[in-house]
């Protein structure tokens, strides 16, 4: 089953903010944005990237990319490395959950970033309450490095390296 990422478009917002709004989803990012909040922080020009997942043609869900260093708002101050970037992601249907349909599109969307020769890792950082998506990282080919407090709360940090790179 590939799966494409399309750039995230104005006609898009309506889906991903009905997606936020789903249990599954609220869950673990919190209360949907408007549609406006969405429009900002995603077309507005910023650093941080957006897609809708899809496979077979279908959107099965939402990631967003974003050069680490330099995130600001408190976001990994500590980082060095200009080739970091960061993800986050989730499936919009629950019933898809605990299929290795989230695995499939997390590592296919690292081993895009990964096309970019300047990546040089990919991290994430899933509540350490979230055991489903820490099973999906790991099974993904990211590995712990640690619990950390991010402006969100507490974290565990999670980091791929490139495939002759990996731990």
């Amino acid at each position: 089953m590939p799966i494409a990422f399309t750039t995230l478009t104005e006609a898009d917002l309506p889906l991903l903010h009905e997606w936020l709004t789903r249990p599954h989803i609220a869950e673990w990012w919190g209360p949907a944005d408007s549609v406006d909040e969405l429009r900002e922080d995603f077309l507005s020009g910023g650093t941080t990237r957006a897609f809708i997942a899809r496979s077979d043609g279908e959107a099965i869900g939402f990631v967003q990319c974003y050069v680490v260093l330099g995130s600001g708002e408190g976001w990994w101050e500590d980082e060095t490395d200009p080739g970091a970037r960061g993800i986050d992601q989730f499936l919009a249907h629950e019933a898809q959950l605990n299929q290795g349909l989230g695995r499939a599109m997390v590592q296919a969307f690292v081993d895009q970033l990964f096309d970019d020769p300047a990546v040089t890792v990919v991290q994430t950082d899933p509540s350490p309450n979230n055991p489903r998506a820490i099973r999906c990282y790991a099974a993904a080919g990211f590995q712990a490095v640690g619990e950390v407090v991010t402006p969100d709360g507490a974290a565990l940090l999670m980091r791929c390296w490139r495939r002759t790179e990996r731990r």
